[in-house]
């Protein structure tokens, strides 16, 4: 599917893996095989931005994968987040949704609020924000509406 439709139906949360359909390089090519986990990789959708227009330009839509995490002892010094375009031309699969009851902890309330956090439960969440600094942290229980977007980008079965 396109960036677009995960900007339209993908729920905050949701595992997502995009592709370009060309082959994985070999180990010993350092460089190409680089640039090939650049284009071919996954993420979990944290952000989705409407299109803006700055002066005369008009910037497209945006979703933000967040990839991972870098850090010892318990402390992440380094997130690694990868923003597309709704017009790139990468094919994207929606792999996992988060589960019915899960809750999205939100930095803030608003369209464009970003998750920072995914936990199974209310009481998961508020424990996770007691440790990290959140003021204006929203938590927002994952409904069956969201859930039921199937990886086709349809609905799912029921």
């Amino acid at each position: 599917m396109s960036a677009q439709l995960i900007f339209d139906r993908a729920p905050l949360g949701a595992l997502i893996r995009y592709a370009d359909g060309s082959p994985r390089p070999p180990e010993r090519h350092r460089k190409k095989l680089a640039a090939w986990e650049n284009r071919n990789s996954s993420g979990r959708l944290i952000a989705k931005r409407t299109q803006a227009v700055v002066g005369s330009t008009t910037l497209p839509a945006t979703i933000t994968l967040h990839k991972g995490d870098f850090g010892s002892g318990g402390v992440i010094v380094l997130r690694v987040h990868q923003t597309f375009s709704v017009n790139s031309d990468l094919s994207f699969t929606i792999v996992e949704r988060p589960a019915i009851g899960s809750v999205l902890v939100l930095d803030r309330a608003g369209e464009d609020a970003e998750l920072v956090h995914l936990t199974e439960s209310r009481e998961a969440a508020e424990a996770w924000l007691k440790t990290h600094g959140y003021p204006h942290a929203v938590l927002r229980e994952v409904s069956a509406d969201e859930a039921a977007i199937g990886a086709d980008g349809g609905r799912a079965a029921a």
